[in-house]
């Protein structure tokens, strides 16, 4: 690639000599002296162009550069060598320009390569030596210092990191990683100095896996380059049928030339390339890797995109989603004390659970006398009690289960959720239920996706028919297929791919299959690399679904603009032709003509590079589209605690269930209330200003009359409330108006971030 480029600016160079010193001695009266020099000047270009068309012709392709080479060896024919020069100068420079333009487009993608770490600094004894990147093993002790990239993969050794993981993930604020959790290769320590041991070699990192994905995207050439190939084909016999008539009708050869060097097809060669690059590196800056033009072009035409539901459509993790406390019990104390217990265990229910705990803020302490049960539970002393995690069966052993282990049961059923029993000191005292849940930003993602022009959407899934019809219907799909293992999947992927161009998006190793036979396989890489990247033809390094239909839309706006140049650079060079038969313009005047063609070509083509030319809208703040998402984390635990409330009040004595009326009464009254009256009064008059199309908003202000509404009449229910009053009939209507406040608000809270990510986006909307 250098020595091609570098041969390309001698070639510009020789020729630009030639054509200067050669109007220099015309002017001196050496006219025959310039004469030769515009030859010389010429004449390395035909003999370098004529080896690129013969190389060609071995290989079986047919190079679009026969015209520029019959131009110039038409004018050094017919004494014409002042043209032969300029062509040989219009064509050199269009070379050199393509250099520069493909370079700019490449500079995203390659700076992924040019910043990967050379050397580590790994720990021996009690200092530190710096070691080729390669020679880094499992296990070593690797110090990263301030503003370092992080060599390998690894886990951090000292009490915290903050790490700025926008190269591999695409996310701008730094993270803090603290000690035992992942660092992945290819970050910035945006912090303090911190150690970390390695987990993998340079070679098995993530930033090894993204470095081959860019040289892949680099290297390979698309079938849409072809097609330029195959539009090019038409030219050259149209331009010799032009010429041979310019010629036959005036009975001047030179009309003839004129038309040659009119035809050069620079727009054809420069198009679709440079267009190409240009929107693998758009897609690149999103943390989209492309592999090529292929997946490009079949991006561009996909009428269908399959998802995997686990870790593509969900989170892909164990995620605590209730606490069922027995009679009596707290929910916070008992997940305290799970909590405390399960941080001795390396299964990922326990790392679930200790990130829930740590979450609500919970004071973990360090159990004692640990011992595990492969596969059945956990059991230990924490704080002095005995504390046992596990099945049902080894908690509470072959009693009668307690009406509220059947009720956790139930509830865990209806919501595909794996059940974690708790007893402490030999008494059932909960269960914790956990199950993966949808990701936030999924149904933005299929919703972008329908506005990009995909008009199918499917999930196939291993998981349970119960479980995927669930997220199938949250996200109104067209179709979901369960309980697929990976051949069933290929299969459904061929069935599809038979009717109409398909995607294939999955994370795990089991959708590596169906990636590599889909249309365009989809990888989610941002937990690294894996079987499925490899499979994949294009890799989403951020951990968020809705960068799929970004690569829909820059596929698509780059095959546009692509065809845009071909077809706009051939009209404009039929028009050339046409002037020039007629003898409107001469040799010199053709090819200078053709010149601000390939420039306006080119220019054009680099238009992939911009996210698209609509109105740049106002966006809201950064730190306030944050603080309002804080906002709502922190009205999460308010919601949690109402359906803990909720749930507890099925078998509550009445004079429990008023102290627990009272308290969500309480917390709708000065948490929610307040939360949505601050939301009426000051969020929505500011995205008033903000959102092209407020409509929206109406339909949100709406919810806030209803949320009030069953605030009031919960209000009205506890007011003067004793236990006398609390009879079965009147618990259960609280216990429906506390449901019923939880999920709209649940409801209406998402519906409010998705407003507010649209709001707070730097994104410009791209012209279709």
């Amino acid at each position: 690639m250098i020595n091609a480029r570098m041969a390309r600016r001698a070639l510009i160079l020789i020729a630009l000599i030639g054509l200067t010193g050669g109007i220099a001695v015309k002017f001196v009266a050496w006219p025959e002296l310039a004469q030769w020099l515009w030859a010389a000047g010429a004449i390395p270009v035909v003999v370098s162009l004529a080896i690129s068309i013969v190389s060609d012709l071995r290989a079986g392709r047919m190079g679009v550069d026969a015209v520029a080479l019959l131009a110039m060896v038409a004018a050094l024919a017919l004494g014409e060598a002042l043209a032969a020069i300029v062509v040989a100068v219009m064509y050199a420079g269009g070379a050199v320009l393509e250099d520069y333009a493909v370079g700019r487009a490449e500079r995203d993608l390659r700076s992924l390569i040019d910043r990967a770490p050379r050397t580590a600094h790994r720990k021996t004894g009690e200092s530190f030596e710096d070691i080729a990147i390669e020679e880094v093993a499992v296990g070593d002790t690797i110090l990263v210092r301030a503003g370092e990239v992080v060599p390998v993969d690894g886990q951090i050794a000292s009490p915290s990191a903050s790490l700025d993981e926008s190269a591999v993930t695409g996310e701008p604020i730094p993270v803090t990683r603290f000690a035992g959790e992942a660092a992945r290769s290819g970050a910035i320590n945006a912090g303090e100095t911190f150690e970390m041991r390695a987990s993998a070699t340079a070679g098995e990192s993530t930033y090894a896996g993204i470095v081959k994905m860019v040289s892949s995207a680099q290297t390979a050439k698309a079938p849409f380059i072809r097609m330029a190939d195959r539009f090019a084909l038409i030219l050259l016999p149209v331009t010799l049928v032009v010429a041979g008539a310019a010629w036959f009708f005036s009975g001047d050869p030179i009309r003839a030339l004129a038309v040659l060097v009119a035809a050069t097809p620079c727009p054809l060669i420069l198009a679709a390339p440079v267009a190409f690059i240009a929107g693998a590196a758009q897609a690149a800056r999103r943390g989209i890797l492309i592999k090529g033009g292929g997946p490009l072009e079949a991006l561009a035409r996909v009428y269908t995109v399959m998802f995997d539901k686990t870790g593509t459509l969900t989170v892909g993790g164990a995620r605590l989603v209730a606490v069922e406390a027995a009679p009596g019990e707290e929910p916070d104390d008992l997940l305290r004390l799970v909590g405390s217990l399960e941080q001795a265990s390396h299964h990922v229910v326990a790392a679930a659970i200790v990130s829930a705990s740590v979450a609500k803020g919970l004071k973990l302490q360090i159990p004692e006398d640990v011992r595990e049960t492969m596969g059945s539970g956990l059991e230990g002393v924490v704080e002095g009690r005995v504390v046992r995690a596990g099945s049902h069966q080894l908690v509470c052993g072959g009693s009668q289960m307690d009406s509220w282990a059947a009720r956790a049961l139930r509830r865990a059923s209806w919501r595909s959720a794996l059940s974690v029993f708790v007893s402490i000191d030999g008494r059932a005292a909960g269960a914790l239920l956990l199950a993966d849940e949808l990701r936030p930003e999924a149904p933005r993602a299929i919703r972008a996706l329908r506005a990009a022009g995909v008009a199918r959407i499917v999930m196939v899934t291993g998981d349970r028919a119960d479980s995927a019809e669930t997220i199938g219907a949250a996200l109104d799909l067209d179709a979901v297929l369960a309980d697929r293992v990976p051949a069933d999947k290929v299969e459904a992927v061929e069935l599809e791919q038979r009717l109409h161009p398909t995607v294939m998006v999955g994370d795990g190793i089991n959708d590596a299959p169906a990636l590599a036979a889909a249309d365009v396989g989809i990888a989610m890489g941002a937990r690294g690399a894996s079987a499925s990247s490899e499979a994949a033809d294009v890799v989403i390094l951020v951990d968020q679904i809705d960068r799929v239909s970004d690569a829909v839309v820059i596929a698509r706006r780059t095959r546009a603009i692509a065809l845009q140049s071909i077809f706009a650079g051939m009209a404009l060079s039929g028009v050339a032709m046409g002037a020039a038969a007629f003898g409107w313009l001469t040799p010199v005047a053709g090819a200078l003509t053709q010149e601000a063609i390939d420039i306006a070509v080119i220019l054009n083509a680099l238009r992939a590079l911009s996210p698209g030319g609509a109105q740049r809208r106002a966006s809201m703040a950064e730190s306030d589209a944050l603080g309002l998402r804080q906002d709502h984390d922190r009205l999460n635990a308010s919601l949690d605690r109402l359906r803990q409330i909720a749930d507890a009040l099925d078998d509550m004595d009445a004079n429990s269930a008023v102290a627990y009326l009272a308290e969500a009464n309480r917390i709708v009254a000065e948490e929610i209330v307040e939360h949505e009256r601050a939301d009426e009064s000051y969020v929505y008059p500011q995205l008033l200003n903000l959102l092209s199309d407020s409509s929206g908003l109406f339909a949100m202000s709406r919810a806030h009359r209803e949320i009030l509404h069953m605030a009031r009449l919960l209000g009205r229910l506890v007011d003067g409330l004793g236990p006398n009053d609390a009879d079965r009939f009147l618990i259960r209507d609280g216990q429906r108006i506390i449901e019923s406040i939880e999920s709209l608000v649940r409801i209406h809270n998402a519906q409010e971030q998705d407003i507010y990510e649209n709001a707070g986006s730097e994104r410009i909307a791209e012209k279709r």
